[in-house]
């Protein structure tokens, strides 16, 4: 790879953000950091700005983005500072960038990922919800404005690996007959189902295998996250449904398989760590160091494969249904997850309570068409709304006290 990139880090201070960062600092000279993005944390990000120094930083939060700019221009930066959603979508679809790592985690990463996709940018995909909740919108701007997309998330970049290399999303003609989505089960695997009710925020916070932010590690706990990225490969593998398998794997050592009509099954194998499919998206496709130890398979030593169980895990569940309804439902359990997961680390309702939550918001709203994305995001609104009007509800129902914790709400009531 001989030409400079410029790369935008939408979400630089998250742990996507930082192994990206940590990439690109072991290839002095292959890649120029343009723009680094992220929401209030100032701390980190004046000091990805003291090693990196971007021409621009982005601060969703307005006051974070004053805080920002007294500390760069304190210790003699140029770095310019912006704020708000359409400074992100800016750097996002500035000129002189050409790959943009979209690592914002929620909603808010829709709409620079699309002013990205619009400006015919090579995307690396860590935003689950642009697909989730967005996913024909944003595949049909790819292909309008000739964009690129690599995922980035472990196990889709293990099915883009596995597939052919020049893959033109018909699985049928190039002899797939399934995609196995592998998934580490999370902290709750084994627990017996009656200790759920009184999960921590920090129990659901503590995944065996990988380091990851507050909200991804309760999506693992419940394997909402799994569900979310049952629908992105739909998306992006053109994949229906039933074409698309969830295999519980504990070890976390393969990342995903795709299985051949000719019996073959092809998988990427790896330690469990987000540097090697971001080091890959990277450098497609081509290869390079990315800093990630080598799998040691005498240490491993086995490999353990199960068969998710729905009344554990809910939420997977759910999240086949959203697709399988498609328009704005994919949206609405989206919303309703973020809105769950948020009081749930908040203290404000069990762990048992958030498929309870989100099932509830899905039934009581109305399947409609979102052929843009200005439906998607009032999809989203609406069922934003909706969760907080369940969880005014259920806790004055639950305690007689609104705002205090709902600790008798369960999956059972």
């Amino acid at each position: 790879m001989t030409k400079t990139r410029h790369l935008t880090i939408l979400g630089s201070t998250g742990s996507i953000g930082e192994s990206t960062l940590d990439v690109v600092a072991r290839h002095p000279g292959l890649y120029q950091v343009v723009a680094l993005t992220a929401d209030r944390n100032v701390e980190k990000m004046f000091e990805q700005c003291i090693q990196f120094h971007p021409p621009y930083a982005v601060m969703l939060d307005a006051q974070s983005a004053e805080q920002l700019e007294d500390r760069l221009h304190a210790a003699g930066l140029d770095t310019r500072v912006l704020s708000g959603i359409e400074s992100l979508e800016k750097v996002a679809s500035l000129p002189e960038i050409d790959t943009v790592m979209a690592a914002i985690v929620g909603a808010a990463g829709i709409r620079p990922t699309l002013a990205a996709a619009r400006t015919g940018k090579h995307i690396l995909l860590a935003n689950k919800e642009t697909l989730v909740m967005a996913g024909r919108v944003f595949m049909d701007t790819l292909r309008q404005h000739h964009a690129t997309l690599l995922p980035i998330d472990s196990e889709h970049n293990a099915i883009f690996q596995s597939l052919p290399q020049h893959f033109n999303g018909d699985l049928a003609g190039s002899g797939v007959r399934r995609i196995l989505l592998t998934a580490s089960g999370g902290p709750f695997r084994t627990v017996d189902l009656k200790m759920l009710e009184t999960v921590t925020p920090e129990q659901a916070c503590a995944h065996p295998n990988w380091v990851m932010g507050r909200k991804i590690s309760v999506d693992s706990a419940t394997m909402m996250n799994k569900g979310l990225e049952v629908i992105e490969a739909h998306w992006l593998f053109n994949a229906e449904p039933e074409k698309i398998q969830v295999v519980i794997h504990p070890q976390s050592v393969i990342h995903s398989m795709v299985e051949y009509i000719d019996g073959s099954v092809l998988a990427q194998l790896g330690n469990p760590d987000m540097r090697t499919p971001i080091a890959h998206a990277l450098s497609y496709p081509e290869r390079m160091e990315s800093g990630v130890q080598s799998l040691d398979m005498f240490k491993v030593a086995r490999l353990d494969f199960e068969s998710p169980d729905f009344k554990r895990f809910p939420c997977l569940r759910l999240a086949y249904e959203a697709l399988a309804a498609g328009g704005n439902m994919p949206a609405v359990l989206n919303a309703a997850n973020e809105v769950a997961v948020e009081v749930f680390l908040a203290g404000r309702i069990p762990f048992t309570a958030i498929p309870v939550m989100i099932e509830d918001v899905m039934k009581s709203t109305e399947r409609r068409d979102v052929p843009d994305l200005e439906g998607v995001l009032l999809a989203d609104l609406q069922a934003r709304a909706t969760a907080r009007e369940w969880l005014a509800c259920n806790i004055r129902q639950s305690t007689g006290q609104p705002g205090k914790p709902a600790s008798s709400l369960s999956a059972g009531q």
